[in-house]
């Protein structure tokens, strides 16, 4: 894949939406922190909105790129990276919640060396990972939403916390799935100083 080929990439309408997610992190992290709720909230839906967006015209234009199904799910980790850190130096959140999801991607980062030491890149997103995030997207400005609506406070909770619930579920369930397939490409895959000594053997 050439320079160019990926700038192209980039234009897509698919790639400047979670671009635009991206460029949005930083400012949803100072507004939660300088405590202007309503704008974070506002910014959190529209990022949401944009992890929808930018698979629907993917598939709609026939925009589906490599550098896409990279961007995107890198886009919505570090989106829910910066959402739970900001709502949990705030209060809204109790402090174990970023734990419990930031170790998901911690221990599937460290298969990657793994997989490059077979000459593969990660593997494709799973759908369930994929639901694990929108169930969390949504959970997200519901707990954020309690700051701006505080007499809804009944209502709003037990609805966001069911969506993190089930976010955290599948988010796992598809950390495991993501585990099984990597110990198959392990299994059946040598690494690639091994398939280079026995092409260096043959020769």
């Amino acid at each position: 894949m050439t320079e160019m080929s990926i700038a192209r990439q980039l234009l897509t309408i698919p790639n400047m939406l979670s671009l635009l997610r991206l460029a949005l992190v930083p400012v949803f992290i100072w507004l939660v922190l300088s405590g202007q709720s309503g704008w974070a909230l506002i910014v959190l839906v529209v990022a949401s909105a944009t992890d929808y967006l930018d698979g629907f015209f993917a598939r709609k234009l026939g925009q589906v790129t490599r550098v896409g199904q990279l961007l995107d799910p890198a886009a919505d980790r570090l989106y829910i990276l910066a959402t739970l850190v900001g709502l949990a130096v705030t209060g809204n959140i109790p402090v174990w919640l970023p734990f419990v999801i930031i170790g998901r991607d911690v221990l599937l980062l460290v298969t990657y060396p793994m997989l490059a030491s077979r000459g593969f890149g990660p593997l494709p997103v799973h759908f369930l990972g994929k639901a694990g995030t929108f169930a969390l997207l949504y959970a997200f400005p519901l707990l954020l939403m309690v700051n701006v609506f505080k007499g809804a406070e009944f209502f709003i909770l037990p609805i966001a916390w069911a969506f993190a619930i089930w976010g955290i579920g599948l988010y796992w369930w598809s950390g495991f799935i993501y585990l099984k397939q990597l110990y198959a490409v392990v299994k059946s895959a040598p690494k690639l100083t091994t398939r280079l000594r026995e092409m260096g053997g043959e020769q």
